[in-house]
């Protein structure tokens, strides 16, 4: 498992997370968004940055799909602001932890990644309890509107397995400062 430690040295944020589909238009933004409210309701918002991007950069600053918009919105997620964009090379240094959607976004991610780089990759749904098993977050671009539902049914348990992953090890961190 990665270790999620930092220096004493590092300043505000002390972790960040990249969430990365392939579009950056319905999963990972909406993963996005599912981790930041949590992180806000467990007092770790401010402790913890959240990006989402995409392996592939044809919807480059788009918004989100309007059907991930609407879904999020009714269970109070705001998607609003986000834009696509594609993982870049200062990715893999940057983020503590790069969560992909998928294998076919993490085998990719891997062939992106520099040297070093792989260490920080794993898939969200690692973290899932009631999906577990599960490993891999289905697109629902193609498929019906209760595919989204779905989607957000499973982002909302893997992100609260990483809330509950981070609780602890920001804990530790700052037991340790």
């Amino acid at each position: 498992m990665f270790n999620w430690k930092k220096s004493a040295k590092t300043a505000a944020p002390e972790l960040r997370v990249l969430m990365v589909c392939m579009g950056n238009i319905c999963r990972s933004p909406s993963a996005e968004a599912v981790l930041r409210h949590k992180l806000e309701v467990a007092g770790l918002a401010a402790r913890v940055e959240v990006d989402s991007a995409g392996t592939y950069g044809g919807h480059e600053g788009e918004p989100p799909d309007p059907r991930a918009v609407r879904v999020g919105l009714g269970r109070g997620y705001a998607l609003a602001g986000i834009r696509a964009r594609r993982v870049r090379a200062e990715d893999f240094s940057r983020y503590d932890r790069i969560l992909a959607m998928d294998r076919d976004n993490l085998a990719a991610l891997r062939d992106m990644a520099p040297k070093g780089g792989a260490d920080r990759l794993a898939l969200l749904m690692d973290h899932a309890h009631a999906h577990a098993g599960i490993f891999e977050v289905p697109d629902p671009y193609y498929g019906p509107p209760q595919g989204f539902d779905r989607v957000l049914d499973m982002l909302e348990d893997a992100c609260g397995g990483l809330v509950d992953e981070l609780s602890k090890t920001l804990g530790e961190a700052q037991g340790t400062s």
